[in-house]
């Protein structure tokens, strides 16, 4: 396939090590012309609408979603051109999301860059979400499989895991059950629906759908708790995160859930600092000082034990889910990035 002109912007920085060379140069090829769908995607007549998709495609990314698209069609037939339509409007799909994530948490920031809706407004980072989301369908739209273009209901489940963390467990709801059901929703339904893409669109069997299917579930709840340890433990120059960001913008995270649910001095004090289970009263401020503190309670709290855990337990799932692939550098690679999920958490 062409690598078509933004070859050399297409590294696979930041993913797994690819020991094999021919996957290797395969998935750069591949990732190329994906590039080039997704920029010719976002092209409108409507100047401002054009220059805020470009702003946040520039800003660039792992491009994480579209490479699992890409390995998943390895067990097909990699070649056919639906496999790329699919993985240009799942990384649209993901941009998307983003933009309107960043309306929700008033976030000045995106990958280093001034957000959409920081640079312009609220509304033009609406409506170029609302534009990204449109352009990620169409290209699903010329996909012939009636499956593959069902995959827009992955929109519903990423609407509705936002509301989820917006509003909050139930009275009397188990808050880690919760957790879980609104993860499954935001993070691991789009993960899910890269890989069942991939494996659809590049014609792969039965079996081999759904052990992607199970593998993208468990791995994008594991990509999500990772993220929650990240927000305690991680080095903004290496993960693109300030500490503390979730706590200050009253995110659920599970070691926050497990640590406001326990018992002892430090869980009592975390209960003054933030209140109750996010979305059922939680403050919606901190000071400097209380982020700083809370964070340094649950850092070490033992609540961050039961959230590795927990990890383990879903990376444990996802890799058991690949078991009935057929062996090679796909398999590998996709091993390789459950590595990877447990390693980013430290």
């Amino acid at each position: 396939m062409s690598t078509g002109q933004h070859a050399g912007k297409t590294p696979l920085a930041g993913q797994p090590p690819l020991t094999d060379q021919e996957l290797a140069s395969a998935l750069k090829a591949d990732l190329a012309v994906v590039e080039d769908l997704i920029r010719d995607s976002i092209h409108s007549e409507a100047p401002l609408l054009r220059e805020a998709s470009r702003h946040l495609i520039d800003a660039g990314g792992k491009r994480y979603r579209p490479m699992l698209t890409l390995l998943a069609a390895r067990f097909g037939n990699p070649d056919d051109p639906d496999v790329l339509r699919a993985a240009a409007a799942c990384e649209l799909v993901h941009a998307a999301a983003l933009c309107h994530d960043d309306v929700l948490d008033g976030a000045s920031l995106r990958r280093g860059r001034t957000s959409v809706n920081a640079r312009w407004s609220d509304a033009v980072a609406i409506l170029t979400g609302d534009f990204l989301f449109a352009q990620a369908f169409l290209l699903l739209a010329a996909v012939p499989q009636q499956e593959a273009r069902l995959e827009v209901n992955t929109f519903v489940r990423l609407v509705t895991g936002q509301i989820r963390e917006m509003t909050g467990p139930a009275d009397g709801e188990d808050p880690t059950d919760y957790y879980v059901t609104m993860v499954s929703d935001k993070t691991a339904s789009l993960l899910r629906a890269c890989v069942r893409l991939g494996a659809l669109t590049s014609g792969a069997g039965e079996t081999t759908v759904r052990a992607l299917e199970e593998y993208g579930d468990a791995f994008g709840v594991a990509f999500q708790i990772s993220d929650d340890l990240l927000d305690l433990f991680g080095q903004e120059e290496r993960s693109g995160k300030r500490q503390g960001t979730d706590l200050l913008k009253g995110a659920p995270t599970l070691p926050l859930l497990y640590a406001l649910s326990g018992t002892g001095q430090d869980s009592e004090r975390l209960r003054e600092i933030l209140g109750p289970v996010p979305g059922t009263g939680r403050r919606t401020t901190l000071t400097a000082e209380e982020r700083a503190e809370a964070t340094e309670l649950l850092r070490r709290h033992p609540a961050v034990e039961r959230t590795r855990e927990r990890l383990d337990a879903y990376i444990a799932r996802a890799r058991a889910a690949l078991a009935p692939l057929s062996e090679g550098p796909a398999k590998d690679t996709l091993e390789a990035l459950c590595a990877g999920v447990a390693h980013r958490a430290g």
